[in-house]
Order: C-alpha cells, then structure tokens, then sequence
C-alpha cells in the first residue's frame, strides 16, 4: 500500500501527475485544489497517496494535505460515491464550502457540483454529516480556531480509529498545554504523540470506572 510519493513531478495537468521516484513515474489522479498547489515542473513535490485497489485496476490518488486526503476518503465512503466523483466534488468546491453545505445540509449548494444529483447529495449528508467534526474549517466572518497542524493530527488519529469527538478533546488539550504550534514536522509529532497518551489515559480511565462496580 502506497501512503506517499515524493519525488520529481514530470508532468501535470489539472486531473493527474506523473512523479518520478527512484527512475519510476507513478500517475497519480489529483483534485483541482492539489492542483492549484504544486510547484513548477521538474521540482520536488510530496503527495499523500490513497492506493484504490480492485479486481482489474490499482489506482493512486494524490493530496497535498491530510484534510484534502481525510475529505476524500470520506466521501468515497458514501453510498454511491466512487474515487471519481469524490474527485469532481473536490474539484467542483473546496472543502472550506463543502464542509459548512454537507453539516448544514445544503442540497442546492452540493446538486451544482457536476455529477452530484438530489440522491447523491442526499446520502452524502445523511451518511456524512456527523463524521466530518474532526474537518475544521472556518466559518464566514470567523477566524479559524484551529491550525493546519492541528487538523492534519486530528486526520491522523481519526484514521487510526479514534472517535472523532474524543480525538477533537484530545488534540486540544495537548495544544492548550504546549501553546502555539510552529507547525515543523517535529510539532506533528509531538502534537500527535501526546494527543495519543491523553487518548491512552482517558481510555483507561473508563476501563477502571467500568471496572469498578464489578470489584464490588
């Protein structure tokens, strides 16, 4: 399973790259936001990669953020949803309007994606609406509260299968006990590493609650 790719970007076009790495080049299906982020050619680039695997095809599709990756790896959990129409929607809006329409059930926003219909855009907010809490996006005429680097650690943990609510908790305490985050690679993983021990204490916390009528 391929998790990342980073190497020499040979080609681009505003669906796919080609990245060269160790004299292979990877095609590598991107949103148009991923897109409008990478650099010139023949430099170095980094993409988050979800390897799609079925019976006749490997795909790979390639993110610059772990939000970018975490929205599309939900939406293709949808009823009805392939890796292509995750594709067209993230395309079709960025997340800081695709998050607030799916949460506010905004139908008429989510049907004037290309591909989206009234069905598809109903089963997306039934299906996704209470999984996107661990998305943090600002609201209009609000700053954002959270970090890149927070979210991309709350990506994280929710992909290892922590509750989201727990995770969201957990990520805020940690930064409430380090102050602002720099957001250098070595931030993530303390930010990351000590969000999981508070996960690791709050988990056995309630073993020992729930263990506790029992010694009685």
């Amino acid at each position: 399973m391929i998790g990342s790719l980073r190497g020499k970007l040979t080609d681009k076009r505003p669906n796919i790259v080609l990245i060269e790495v160790g004299g292979v080049g990877y095609q590598v299906q991107i949103p148009l936001s991923t897109f409008g982020g990478l650099g010139a050619l023949h430099q170095e680039t980094t993409l988050l990669i979800h390897t799609h695997v079925r019976e006749d095809q490997l795909a790979l599709y390639g993110f610059l953020t772990a939000r970018e990756k975490h929205c599309f790896e939900l939406l293709i959990s949808a009823s009805g949803v392939g890796p292509s129409l995750a594709l067209k929607i993230l395309s079709g809006m960025g997340i800081e309007e695709l998050v607030p329409a799916i949460r506010k059930s905004d139908f008429a926003q989510l049907v004037r994606i290309p591909g989206v219909g009234r069905k598809t855009a109903e089963r997306i907010v039934v299906e996704l609406r209470d999984k996107l809490a661990a998305i943090d996006v600002p609201e209009a005429g609000k700053q954002p509260t959270r970090s890149q680097l927070e979210s991309d650690v709350s990506s994280a943990l929710v992909n290892l299968g922590y509750d989201e609510r727990s995770v969201e908790k957990a990520v805020e305490q940690a930064r409430a006990a380090n102050g602002p985050a720099s957001g250098a690679a070595a931030d993530f993983e303390k930010l990351l590493r000590e969000s999981l021990q508070i996960l690791g204490n709050s988990a056995m916390q309630k073993s020992a609650r729930a263990a506790a009528p029992a010694a009685r």
